[in-house]
């Protein structure tokens, strides 16, 4: 029997990516974001369900957690990939700022985590929770000016761990990939001399990579309130 992965954020970029991959990987997928059901080049197939909706509205977790037990029977996966990233100097961020920061980072991942884990106990057959988060949560760079998005991600990140001893012994697993510089449509506008520059290494992931340790930390049946890092060596300090 195939296992149902729930996506959010999913319509471009990473969540796209993540879509593909697991479909090509024979799992039942139920993605959503605020208009994927207009979003082409998905395969829509039988092993696909495309639900709109602001991950900030719990009726929208609500309504994707019900699709995937009604279609699919299960939720075995969940993805917690939407979140809106805002940079500007702290003396600038208004409360503006932060609560559609936290409305989308923070309450999103809230209300689908706990859709999720409550599914998952009912199914006594364990799970996973990986959630996209950033490298730049500990791991600061001159000049990018990100702290109030910072306490969002931060709090993504150590809610993980938490998360993960609270579920540990009902075998759901509960981890995090924290990106660098990924080539989205985010990035488009942006210098790729200036990205390249803001990792060690000097260069800009594909989003294949980041869609990868998503799947990796997804079936790692022994890897629980791990940040992954896949940033290009940025997370390791000064360069």
């Amino acid at each position: 029997m195939s296992k149902t992965v729930v996506i959010t954020g999913a319509s471009q970029g990473i969540g796209a990516g993540l879509v593909k991959t697991f479909m090509e990987r024979r799992y039942n997928v139920v993605a959503t974001s605020r208009r994927i059901s207009e979003t082409a080049g998905f395969d829509r197939s039988g092993g696909l369900q495309l639900i709109d909706g602001d991950v900030a509205d719990p009726e929208t977790a609500e309504r994707v957690s019900r699709v995937a037990i009604e279609q699919f029977g299960s939720i075995d996966a969940l993805v917690n990939n939407a979140g809106i990233f805002l940079t500007k100097p702290f003396l600038e961020f208004t409360l503006d700022d932060f609560r559609q920061l936290t409305s989308t980072n923070v309450e999103g991942f809230i209300h689908f985590t706990k859709h999720a884990v409550r599914q998952m106990l009912r199914q006594k057959s364990g799970g996973s929770i990986v959630s996209v988060t950033t490298s730049l949560t500990d791991h600061p760079i001159a000049g990018v000016n990100a702290s109030v998005a910072m306490i969002t991600k931060g709090g993504i990140d150590a809610a993980t761990r938490n998360l993960a001893m609270e579920f540990a012994t009902e075998n759901i697993r509960v981890n995090c990939v924290a990106p660098g510089i990924v080539d989205t449509p985010m990035h488009a506008k942006d210098s790729k001399d200036f990205l390249k520059s803001l990792s060690p290494m000097g260069t800009i992931s594909p989003v294949q990579a980041i869609v990868d340790a998503v799947v990796f930390l997804t079936e790692a049946a022994h890897v629980t309130g791990e940040v992954l890092h896949v940033d290009n060596g940025a997370h390791l300090g000064k360069w």
